[in-house]
């Protein structure tokens, strides 16, 4: 198999919301935590389990100014893009890491308020327009 390709998916609750903000050369950057929380039931004690992982988001250019005007705490939304780690001291010295996607693309699945009728429910952002599409057959 020649090249590469990277892909990743997360379906979570926004946690919270930075200001939009531009680079020096007048790009836009928005960034956002997601929640991501998996559930199982524990076979030896039948207890239900759950772990929450939190996600760093970044959206650029046209996609980072669409996410900072929709994106609310509390919404749920699917992110696809690339993941990357980091590493770093906290403020006390201690080591920690971080899960950080760069997106590509975000749908809007819920509101803050956990309704899923008009508005930005279903939508998704098409960066070959620069819109928002409404229209998701779903």
């Amino acid at each position: 198999m020649s090249g590469s390709y990277e892909q990743t998916i997360i379906v979570g609750n926004v946690g919270n919301s930075d200001e939009l903000r531009y680079t020096q050369s007048d790009t836009a950057v928005h960034s956002f935590s997601v929640a991501v929380t998996t559930r199982w039931r524990d076979n030896s004690t039948n207890e239900q389990r759950e772990k929450t992982q939190w996600y760093k988001v970044s959206c650029w250019r046209g996609l980072a100014e669409i996410t900072a005007k929709y994106v609310t705490k509390g919404m749920s939304v699917m992110v696809v893009g690339t993941a990357s780690t980091s590493a770093y001291l906290d403020k006390d010295g201690n080591p920690q890491a971080s899960l950080e996607v760069t997106a590509k693309d975000v749908q809007f699945l819920t509101r803050a308020d956990g309704g899923n009728g008009s508005g930005e429910s279903g939508s998704s952002y098409d960066p070959a327009s620069g819109k928002i599409v409404d229209d998701v057959p779903f």
